[in-house]
């Protein structure tokens, strides 16, 4: 029996999707909040050769957790699978917030991380179970609000919380904040529980973890800890290869597979989907940690009024994706969007490339609203089209692979640019006699090499962008593919909440 949808239902989905919303901006902010304790940290645990490692084990666990959380909520119920997420979450920050040494936080930053990997997957397979495509533009403000609120507050947040109550608090206040979101969820979220008798694909997992893990290594390592020429990091991304090939063959023969070979082949709008969010992921980690390091260094902003400065860049991401969600609900049309947004990001990333010492902030500002207008066409919508292309049943392990390919595209971006950067800055400081000026002029050149590379990966972008199909948005989720294809969740109304 499926129950037909209230009419007050938008209302009361708006409601249920705000502690939803907590929770993922509590898992973004942990992923950017330590970079200002840093400093602290170390001051009272010691530890400093392992100092990269606290933010790669939360990076690597959140990665490497994704796809199996995705999986997991598509056979026992989204509701609860994302509630114990919180739990991991909430359970890793105080254990966080009581470390006593670099190890016991670079632990218990791991196992943050795969609480923060269940809210990320969970997150849009909860939307997407709660509001039909056709409806789901109404909410794109509300997601891109969160994704630029956490982009921008973790440095502003980390800076003001170890400076008034110590680095402990920078995970502590995870935990009244997280409670919130956990009870809010279990009051407000009506979603059917569900007890599949299904196996868990073991050889999947495996293989899916140990290619993250080669993959987030190599680009975590490469350039710093490691030449990109060095046996490590050729050898990881090797068995990345390696370990991509062996996880194909076991998904073809897995009767539950963790990411179904037919999401990718159902319809050509899925990959697509795919590429355009890790061109996003490349962007938006790339500039949201390059452009405060190119104003501070080159334009002498303090880092407080550096994350300020990003405005340009999120506000027309939120208003962008507002208009665009509501355009999409009233016409179900979209693919102008992220055909314009990735043009937009290109020709955006482009202008800032040509930035050098003398370029004000006024013109940086406008360079920066032009790639934030070009990733608020994009980034929600593309989420919305890659989700109208798969079948209910497989909605958790689709969009567990855009967090995924949006995380691992961001960390490979930055581990590229971060390797390009401190060429130039070296060979610029190596060549003149003026440290000062030799520093700002090889902050100039290594941002625009940056730039310039993620401008062409937008374009390659645009070009997916143009070969999407116009596939209508469903007004209702759809149902399974046919008689073995069962839907998880059968009988629940697009806007099944209290």
């Amino acid at each position: 029996m499926t129950t037909n949808p209230d009419p007050a239902a938008p209302r009361h989905v708006r409601w249920a999707l705000l502690g939803v919303m907590l929770a993922m901006l509590l898992s973004m902010l942990d992923n950017t909040v330590v970079g200002t304790s840093m400093p602290t940290i170390v001051r009272d645990l010691g530890g400093f050769d392992h100092l990269s490692w606290v933010v790669v084990a939360y990076t690597l666990a959140t990665a490497a957790s994704t796809p199996v959380w995705g999986k997991l909520g598509d056979l026992y119920g989204r509701k609860h699978t994302y509630l114990v997420s919180i739990v991991l979450f909430l359970a890793g920050s105080a254990l966080s917030g009581a470390a006593q040494s670099m190890s016991w936080l670079i632990a218990a930053r791991a196992f943050q991380g795969i609480g923060a990997g269940g809210i990320g997957a969970g997150a849009f397979a909860l939307i997407a179970a709660l509001v039909p495509p056709r409806e789901r533009g109404r909410y794109q403000g509300m997601t891109a609000s969160v994704m630029a609120i956490g982009t921008i507050g973790g440095p502003l947040l980390g800076g003001f919380v170890t400076g008034h109550f110590g680095w402990r608090w920078a995970f502590y206040i995870n935990l009244p904040l997280g409670l919130l979101a956990l009870v809010w969820c279990q009051v407000m979220l009506d979603l059917p529980r569900l007890r599949r008798q299904a196996r868990i694909d073991w050889p999947g997992i495996s293989l899916l973890t140990l290619v993250i893990t080669s993959i987030t290594l190599a680009a975590n390592w490469a350039g710093t800890t490691y030449t990109w020429a060095s046996w490590q990091v050729l050898g990881l991304f090797a068995l990345a290869a390696a370990g991509v090939a062996a996880f194909i063959a076991v998904e073809r023969r897995s009767p539950e597979p963790v990411l179904p070979p037919r999401v990718f082949t159902g319809q050509r709008n899925f990959p697509l989907a795919i590429a355009l969010i890790t061109a996003s992921g490349v962007v938006m980690f790339g500039a949201t940690l390059y452009l405060p390091l190119f104003q501070q260094s080159v334009q002498h902003a303090t880092a407080t009024s550096s994350g300020l400065l990003l405005l340009p860049l999120m506000i027309p991401i939120v208003i962008v994706s507002q208009i665009g969600g509501r355009y999409m609900s009233a016409t179900g049309k979209y693919k102008i969007f992220p055909v314009v947004g990735a043009a937009l990001m290109a020709v955006g990333l482009i202008l800032l490339s040509t930035m050098d010492v003398s370029t004000s902030r006024t013109t940086t500002s406008l360079y920066m609203a032009v790639v934030g207008i070009g990733l608020g066409g994009q980034m929600q919508m593309v989420t919305t089209i890659a989700q109208n292309s798969v079948e209910m049943r497989d909605m958790g392990a689709a969009s567990a692979s855009l967090n995924l390919f949006r995380t691992v595209g961001g960390s490979i971006g930055v581990a590229v640019f971060g390797s390009l950067y401190n060429r130039q800055v070296s060979r610029q400081v190596g060549q003149q006699v003026s440290h000062q000026a030799s520093a700002m002029q090889g902050a100039a050149n290594g941002s625009h090499l940056i730039f310039l590379i993620a401008g062409l990966v937008c374009a390659v972008a645009f070009l997916a962008a143009l070969a999407l199909k116009e596939v209508p948005l469903r007004s209702q989720k759809r149902q399974g593919a046919g008689p073995n294809s069962p839907d998880p969740h059968p009988g629940v109304a697009a806007s099944a909440v209290r």
